[in-house]
């Protein structure tokens, strides 16, 4: 059971990405059968134009349909305009309506990115960056409208997740009843609670992982201790040398 939930939590990881490329490869299918082959009149775009800025769209799956929109703010004017990518949005799956827009600060860094990965005409996932790189994903993972599921990264990695399986949870109070701890992009620690009362009343561990980890580290051990162990000689062999032209002299 344990070696279930923690293969199912490391796969739902590395789904959006999975998803993504199967949409992209699927397109042109997909935007045959959507609606007759029509597209909507409203696209679903978030990006937002003005006076001040400059939107270009462009066609990536070859269906003579745009599916790519980007917004750059233009800063400047004259010879020192320059334009900053503020907005990005695209069609994953070639139905007429952008699936994922990320949105950018006034640098071109990444600042936020809602995502609607089953396609349902919702976003349900939001990712947060800091410094341009991924801080935190939100995501409903049952179609319900409401987050029931959050990752935390550290130096772009995951690092800690937090689940609400009960659906205790409100827009103003996250009550999560399952963590998990990654390492190496794996889940090697879920603990589950079962009462409600916030605190974990079973932790599971994969003890392959950490089995793994102790192997490593007393091979670690061991081939310090040779290589101290091999310099020290070395050192002795130099000074009973030393010795020995002394007594000679």
């Amino acid at each position: 059971m344990r070696t279930l939930l923690i293969a199912s939590l490391a796969l739902g990881l590395i789904g959006c990405g999975d998803d993504e490329a199967e949409a992209r490869e699927t397109a042109p299918e997909r935007a045959e059968a959507a609606s007759g082959g029509e597209r909507p009149a409203d696209d679903q775009g978030r990006c937002e134009g003005g006076t001040d800025r400059e939107v270009s769209e462009y066609d990536t799956s070859g269906d003579d349909y745009p599916d790519v929109r980007k917004v750059f703010l233009v800063k400047g004017t004259g010879r020192l305009a320059r334009l900053i990518l503020i907005c990005r949005e695209a069609d994953l799956n070639g139905d007429g309506t952008k699936d994922i827009v990320r949105y950018y600060n006034d640098e071109g860094r990444p600042a936020r990115e809602e995502a609607d990965r089953d396609f349902d005409g919702k976003m349900d996932e939001v990712t947060f960056f800091e410094r341009g790189r991924i801080a935190r994903m939100e995501q409903d993972t049952n179609g319900n409208g409401a987050i029931d599921t959050k990752v935390f990264y550290e130096n772009g990695r995951p690092l800690r997740g937090e689940r609400d399986l009960s659906g205790r949870s409100s827009a103003g109070n996250w009550r999560p009843d399952v963590w998990e701890y990654y390492e190496e992009g794996r889940v090697v620690r879920s603990g589950v609670d079962l009462d409600g009362d916030g605190r974990v009343d079973r932790w599971d561990r994969d003890t392959i992982w950490y089995e793994q980890r102790a192997r490593e580290e007393a091979e670690r051990q061991a081939r310090e201790e040779a290589e101290q162990a091999a310099e020290d000689g070395e050192d002795g062999e130099g000074d009973e040398g030393d010795e020995g032209e002394e007594a000679e002299g």
